[in-house]
């Protein structure tokens, strides 16, 4: 566990974000069973966070890029993958 250090407001705004981001994204539309699921949980969601969903402070990239972010072309066929059940869809651009 790390601790936001004393008399520092800017780190701890950092951390109250993302624990706003996180439940209004994920916790605040699910029912966690118990800490095991809320782990579970937790480590997809962190996954989608820093590998598809777009952030706006780095000019809607994602922090972790596995392959450079392209967009589809309007006439191009788009795959959604789902995830946390449904709860959260990730979309890619299918090969022709």
């Amino acid at each position: 566990m790390i601790k936001t250090p004393v008399r520092s407001p800017r780190a701890n705004a950092y951390a109250e974000r993302w624990v706003r981001t996180v439940r209004t994204e994920c916790l605040d539309r699910m029912l966690i069973l118990g800490r095991g699921h809320l782990e579970r949980v937790l480590r997809e969601y962190v996954g989608h966070y820093n590998r598809q969903r777009p952030h706006r402070g780095i000019d809607l990239n994602v922090p972790v890029s596995d392959s450079p972010v392209i967009a589809a072309p309007p006439s191009q066929d788009v795959h959604r993958h789902d995830v946390l059940g449904g709860l959260i869809h990730e979309y890619y651009p299918v090969a022709a």
